[in-house]
């Protein structure tokens, strides 16, 4: 199994409290993930805030509007440091996404670490270099964009 990974990191200007709160909601993930892909959360009973154990399900149409089931269970938290969230069930052989929150003089320095990897073997890695590696680059840089609208700029600095 070939495994990829994506490293992103970003400044935000908040206080830590803001940036976990918003961050370790499951609701809020559709508001940084890009419209085209419809991003629902379809978990009933969810609470508003992640635990370790937590199991969430989503819908999600990563290519041709094509509705996928995504299930992932949180399964590593440490409060307003880390999160990780790990794919049992989606459009990945393996996804596994550790979120860190560094507070700095400037606010919270958020860093994404995503490990993962798709099926198919050699179809798959065809398909990476094809469609998949660009899409998601486009999804992190999407997320960056609104992030620094929601967080860094005059409005929201207030």
């Amino acid at each position: 199994m070939k495994i990829y990974k994506i490293a992103r990191e970003q400044q935000l200007y908040c206080d830590i409290d803001t940036a976990w709160s918003f961050f370790s909601s499951p609701f809020n993930l559709s508001k940084i993930t890009p419209k085209d892909m419809r991003f629902t959360v379809i978990s009933k009973g969810i609470e508003p805030h992640i635990f370790e154990g937590m199991i969430i399900e989503y819908f999600v149409s990563p290519l041709l509007r094509i509705p996928m089931k995504w299930k992932t269970k949180i399964t590593q938290v440490e409060e307003k440091k880390s999160f990780t969230d790990f794919q049992l069930q989606g459009p990945y052989r393996y996804w596994k996404h550790f979120h860190e929150f560094i507070p700095n003089d400037d606010g919270v320095l958020i860093r994404d670490t995503i490990d993962y990897a798709l099926p198919f073997g050699i179809f798959g890695r065809f398909f990476h270099r094809l469609i998949v590696k660009q899409k998601l680059q486009d999804i992190f840089s999407y997320r960056f964009h609104i992030l620094d609208q929601m967080f860094n700029s005059e409005s929201a600095r207030g």
